[in-house]
This record gives C-alpha cells, sequence and structure tokens, in this order.
C-alpha cells in the first residue's frame, strides 16, 4: 500500500435521534448532529472531514449522506469531489453504511485501504487523534490481515458505547484484543472496565478487500447483491438507480454488533492517548464535555461548513448552565 490507495469514509448519515430534545428545530424538524457544532462555528461533519484529508487528501476523501437529509447537505461548500459524495436511500446500519462506499471505491481502485470514522463526534485536541490515525495507517500497511480499531480510555461509565479489551501488549502500539463488547449490560460494562476496556469510537483502518471479506462471513447474501448494483450503477453511469432498488429490501446490519462482535481475532487495537474525545451522544453527554473542555475557537475559513446550531449553547438554553464562547 502507498499514500495514493489510501482512502477515507466519513459516517454521515446518522439520525442522532438521542439528541433531538436539543435539535429540534420545529415541529417535525430535528437537525441531525453531523451537522450542527458544538460551540459556534465549522460542524461537526466539516472538522470529521478535516481529519480524514489528513489522511488521504480531498481526492480521495468520501463521505455517505442520507437521501432524507437532502436539505442539510445539498447546499453545503463540499471540500471533496462531488463523485466521493455517496447517499445512501434509507438508513440500513452502519455495516451497510460502511460497505456502500467501500464498494465504490474499490471499483475505482482495488488495492485501496481505508479509514473508517463518523461525522459527528467531539474532539478537544485534533492534532492528537489525527497522529493516531495516521499510526493506524501505518500499521495497516504492515498488517493487511487485521482491522485496527481506535480504543479511547473511557472517563465515565456508558452502557451506550461498545467496548475493547486489549490483551497484553506495548501501550503505546497496537494489541491483540481479549474482548469486543457493543453497548453491554450495565454489570457487563463495569466488569470490561475492571480489565481495562477501551472505547470503541468506529474509528479504523484496514484494507478494504479485508473488510469486504469479513463482512462477506456473516452477510454474504447482502455483500453479493450490493456488489453486483453497485457495479450495474457504476457500467450505466447512473449513481444510484440499482442500489436504490435494492436497498428498499435490505435489512439493518449495525457493523460493530454484528460483524466485529465475536471475531477478536482479526481485530488490534490502538490506544489513543487523551485527546477530549466525546461521541456527544446524549444531551447528558454534551454536559459532561461543556464541563470537561475549555471552549476554543475554530478557524473559519470560506470553504466552512459551519454548525446550523451550536450544541453547547443550546444545551446552556436549555438547562441553564454557563456557557463561555
Amino acid at each position: 500500500m502507498n499514500a495514493a490507495s489510501t482512502w477515507t469514509i466519513v459516517l454521515a448519515a446518522g439520525e442522532g435521534t438521542r439528541l433531538k430534545s436539543l435539535t429540534t428545530v420545529a415541529p417535525g424538524a430535528s437537525i441531525p448532529k453531523q451537522f450542527c457544532s458544538f460551540h459556534p462555528g465549522p460542524s461537526l461533519l466539516d472538522q470529521s472531514l478535516t481529519r480524514a484529508i489528513t489522511v488521504s487528501g480531498r481526492n480521495r476523501a468520501c463521505a455517505v449522506v442520507a437521501g432524507d437529509h437532502r436539505r442539510w447537505w445539498e447546499p453545503l461548500p463540499w471540500r471533496i469531489p462531488a463523485e466521493n459524495i455517496v447517499v445512501q436511500h434509507h438508513n440500513r446500519g452502519t455495516a451497510i453504511g460502511i460497505l456502500l462506499p467501500l464498494l465504490q471505491i474499490l471499483e475505482r481502485d482495488p488495492d485501496a485501504s481505508v479509514v473508517i470514522l463518523p461525522s459527528d463526534h467531539f474532539v478537544q485536541r485534533e492534532i492528537v487523534l489525527q497522529r493516531s490515525m495516521h499510526r493506524a495507517v501505518q500499521l495497516c500497511r504492515q498488517d493487511g490481515d487485521h482491522i485496527i480499531l481506535l480504543g479511547f480510555t473511557p472517563d465515565a461509565p456508558d452502557t451506550q458505547l461498545g467496548y475493547i479489551v486489549p490483551s497484553s501488549g506495548p501501550p503505546d502500539d497496537a494489541a491483540p484484543v481479549r474482548q469486543f463488547v457493543e453497548k453491554p449490560s450495565d454489570t457487563d460494562m463495569r466488569h470490561l472496565l475492571n480489565q481495562g476496556g477501551l472505547w470503541n469510537a468506529l474509528i479504523l483502518a484496514a484494507k478494504g478487500r479485508m473488510l469486504v471479506e469479513l463482512c462477506r462471513t456473516r452477510i454474504a447474501n447482502i455483500v453479493e447483491a450490493l456488489q453486483l448494483a453497485v457495479r450495474k450503477d457504476l457500467k450505466a453511469n447512473s449513481k444510484s438507480s440499482h442500489t436504490r432498488r435494492l436497498y428498499q429490501d435490505l435489512p439493518s446490519v449495525d457493523f460493530s454488533r454484528d460483524i466485529l462482535q465475536g471475531l477478536e481475532s482479526l481485530i488490534k487495537v490502538l490506544r489513543v492517548p487523551h485527546c477530549g474525545w466525546s461521541d456527544l451522544g446524549t444531551p447528558e453527554r454534551i454536559g459532561l464535555t461543556l464541563k470537561r473542555t475549555q471552549p476554543k475557537r475554530n478557524p473559519i475559513g470560506p470553504n466552512n461548513m459551519m454548525g446550523l446550531l451550536a450544541l453547547a449553547t443550546e444545551y446552556e438554553r436549555r438547562h441553564g448552565a454557563s456557557v463561555i464562547v
């Protein structure tokens, strides 16, 4: 693998349903979290694209968006090529959301390696996470038979996140995974924490073909059908007619729970030094992040996608907390 074959996939089709109490701006209109910012400034999606571009460059950075969110993403000043914006017609879970752009990338670049990352997370110290992502790419170059998954040290108990328990190994390098559990019970979560469990943020690096084969072991029929639909669309120079029809009948498949869980032997985890990461998944997590971080002004350039709503400001308005911006 060389730099020219490293791609990024930014997952930007989520609904952010657990934040609707903060993000609903009119009856029936809730702004998806990725189009919001934490403090006023560039959106979480814009910041995620910046992370992606540092790894792959603009021309190999892709984003998966939802057809139902067209009014939010279509007017944006995208910094990546239009052909790299992949529209998902229905929400069918993160596994399908990863497979669709991955299969398109592999048709264009069969030897591609990919870095996958969410679009709606907050990071206080970007350079720390970016260094870990670059390290994951280096490890992927050396070991194409494993997924390199980033792990974050928990700062509070949370049953809504996935946990990765590393086996013994160098604390500053990738370690084999002993256990991988998505959204455990409260009892299991505390046991995982006692074992040194790390949070799974669904940031990973792997060879593209390895990821497809991994999915094939779990959902072979879906992989075959989606691969055929992608090829037909590309051959017909049609972006989505065949995949659109297929999506109507696809089940929802979660990548962490339905694909990765139980395949620990194929995963290595790289511990990320403390960087102030948060998934901002609930109002409570926003309040906790607000207490633990200092507000900073993000540079605003002419091509920034500005957040349509500032989550910290909205939290202050609804909960009476003091927010300095």
